[in-house]
């Protein structure tokens, strides 16, 4: 193919670690996908922690950078030595704490443990402003509490995605919207809140520790800032072949919630996104400030800094893929090849002919803890009357409800204690890939219209190849709100479906056994170690 038709110096790339899969972009002028590459990974529970190996890391950026590459050698005839720019991001909060030497002091914690409620309560009271148990000062202070030794060590103290972009640029810098999930932003200054920030030092002062946190946490940095250059290290780092060169400028890393609201253009006041993977969060951008703080509702930001209500649950599709691995084991069995995405939607579309009941099935999806629910660990369930009636559509709708109900319980907090007003939300990850099906049960769980983009299929790391492409085309001074609708979304498609009155019915009886299983879930918990 004629090398002429891409033009590398005008391509951006965004890379991003998923909980499960590593995914890259490279996206053209007109903000569509060129080509793409990934690679799969999972996450291990070690000495009592949900963790990932550091090298496992660049085993599996460096593949999927590798497919994307070679996708692009074959289809274009040129090999991938340069892109106008690049970015990272992955799962959000965590903690990773390095000393002076760049040594890794403890294993990497991540947002999936719920091991530090003792630090996140205390917190909370502190500053009177919720931090959840997956943020990475929970994770400190609770480190400090139970006086772990490498506290002392600690030199800088950063994210997954902070992590990469280290290694790559040299620099400790976060993105605005990564940056709150590990301390509170105030969205007056765009930096951490320095008020907040002076209470947490006399803690520090107060146990013996000689590090203030504004020098141990990266650098705050908004979407369209300089965040350093790929360095000669970084290029090797993530293309060994050497093919790569040094010296492209790299944006502001991102976490996954800032990187789903630039990829469903929910980055403006009264615009919300909800991303449906293994976990699932909804983001709500506010009018204003709410009345008050919830355990329930993070406050976290936009990539500019916009203040921003997010229900994170930590428990979704792990259930659902459980079972669907189980059927797909029966198929096998009987002799039938099994294409794994045709199961799904089959099994989506079988929920969809589910009584209004649900056949009187109920379930748990907690694999591992739920903090908006107040539990510590999870074991899944399901469970059933002796006149339930326990077929394949009520089944899976009980799976697809249960998955859906703890967000439910948050965003009840927003739209009804608060009244925070949601024109719609844009849906994006695996739960809306069948047509229709995650769509429409999730409008009626939240009672609120829920839109799905021709985009939405690129997800997390396209919107980081988008805050790539804005970081070096910022057209006439344009704010990132401003480059997303006339750039990027201008011409973009969105289907939406209104919650059905037999829908919200349903799924209302529904959440009266679900509060009910929760005290099963507890029992389940204390009885099964």
């Amino acid at each position: 193919m004629d090398q002429r038709l891409l033009d590398l110096e005008k391509t951006t790339l965004g890379i991003e670690l998923g909980s499960t899969r590593i995914k890259a972009v490279l996206i053209g002028p007109d903000h569509v996908t060129i080509a793409s590459g990934e690679s799969n990974w999972e996450n291990r529970f070690e000495d009592g922690v949900w963790t990932y190996h550091l090298d496992d890391v660049w085993t599996g950026v460096q593949a999927a950078y590798r497919q994307l590459s070679h996708n692009v050698k074959r289809n274009y005839g040129i090999a991938l030595s340069k892109v106008g720019a690049m970015g990272f991001s992955a799962m959000m909060h965590g903690y990773l704490p390095f000393d002076a030497t760049g040594k890794q002091l403890t294993a990497f914690r991540t947002w999936r443990n719920t091991t530090t409620e003792k630090a996140a309560e205390s917190l909370t009271s502190l500053f009177q402003f919720n931090i959840p148990q997956r943020w990475s000062i929970a994770h400190l202070y609770q480190a400090m509490i139970d006086k772990e030794e490498h506290v002392n060590d600690i030199d800088f103290l950063t994210t997954l995605a902070g992590y990469i972009h280290w290694k790559l640029t040299g620099e400790k810098v976060l993105g605005v919207g990564e940056a709150s999930g590990m301390f509170p932003i105030d969205s007056d200054t765009g930096d951490y809140n320095r008020h907040m920030m002076e209470k947490f030092n006399d803690l520090t002062k107060h146990d013996g520790y000689q590090w203030k946190l504004e020098n141990i946490l990266p650098k705050v940095l908004t979407a369209g800032d300089h965040a350093g250059m790929l360095t000669e290290v970084g290029a090797k780092l993530l293309d060994p072949t050497g093919i790569l060169q040094a010296g492209i400028p790299i944006c502001p890393p991102e976490g996954d919630a800032g990187t789903g609201m630039v990829a469903t253009n929910s980055v403006v006041e009264r615009t919300g996104n909800v991303s449906a993977g293994t976990s699932i969060f909804s983001m709500i951008v506010l009018e204003k400030a709410l009345s008050n703080y919830y355990t329930e509702i993070d406050m976290v930001t936009t990539p500019t800094g916009k203040p921003v209500a997010m229900v994170h649950c930590n428990n979704f599709t792990s259930d659902i893929n459980a079972w669907t691995s189980l059927f797909a084991e029966v198929l096998q069995a009987h002799g039938t090849d099994v294409d794994m995405g045709e199961l799904y939607a089959i099994l989506f579309k079988k929920a969809l002919e589910a009584e209004e009941d649900v056949g009187g099935l109920v379930s748990c999806n907690y694999y591992a803890g739920e903090p908006i629910t107040r539990f510590e660990e999870g074991r899944p369930l399901l469970v059933r009357m002796p006149d339930s009636k326990l077929t394949l559509p009520n089944f899976m709708r009980s799976q697809i409800y249960a998955a859906l109900a703890t967000l439910k319980i948050g965003m009840d907090l927003l739209t009804e204690e608060e009244k925070v007003h949601v024109d719609y939300m844009l849906g994006h990850g695996g739960f809306f890939k069948t047509e229709k099906v995650g769509q429409q049960f999730m409008a009626d769980a939240v009672g609120i219209p829920i839109a799905v983009m021709n985009t939405a299929g690129e997800g997390g790391p396209w919107g980081m190849a988008i805050l790539a492409a804005y970081a070096v085309n910022k057209k006439f001074n344009q704010t990132l709100e401003e480059y997303l609708a006339n750039e990027v979304f201008a011409k973009g498609k969105m289907k939406m479906l209104k919650p059905t009155r037999e829908g919200k019915r349903s799924f209302s009886t529904y959440m009266d056994r679900y509060q009910s299983i929760l005290k099963v879930e507890r029992t389940a918990i204390d009885a099964l170690q």
